[in-house]
């Protein structure tokens, strides 16, 4: 086997991986209240409600869970937004990589909803999708940093 077929293969055991702490973390981490069912549920349908709520009452909520709840959402899919990019053919697109980040989290909020597992909320799916848009820009700065020739000084 090649080395790029080696990266290549170690890339997708990484990337799966990854998928399988991201789902246990958003369907089942008990830490995060995954565990229950609550007969009344609750959802946010309008855009940057909850991200200005958290920030708001960020001294009555506490800096740990505003933090978990905005910047988790983002940094959670930024794995993701690179390795779609390294996986893709051609090394992916920006809109590729991002579209696949939105259809991931709307199908997560979607699954949260039917099952009633933590609460369906558009700011998840935001932030979501701009953590994988953060993840390819990642991708996409290593990739010409890569192609890019190391000039030398000669002195």
């Amino acid at each position: 086997m090649d080395a790029n077929k080696k990266q290549r293969v170690g890339n997708w055991i990484i990337f799966i991986l990854y998928l399988m702490i991201l789902f246990y973390f958003l369907f089942f981490a008990e830490m995060l209240g995954r565990g229950e069912i609550s007969g009344e549920y609750r959802y946010n349908l309008i855009p940057f409600k909850e991200i200005s709520r958290f920030w708001k009452y960020q001294d009555t909520v506490g800096f740990e869970v505003m933090f978990l709840n905005i910047f988790g959402n983002i940094l959670a899919f930024v794995p993701f937004g690179f390795f779609v990019s390294r996986l893709s053919k051609k090394g992916g697109n920006l809109f590729f990589g991002t579209l696949m980040g939105l259809e991931l989290s709307l199908l997560v909020e979607l699954c949260q909803l039917i099952f009633r597992i933590g609460s369906f909320d558009v700011d998840d799916i935001l932030l979501n999708t701009l953590g994988a848009f953060f993840g390819y820009l990642i991708h996409w700065c290593l990739r010409k940093m890569k192609q890019k020739p190391m000039s030398r000084k000669k002195g």
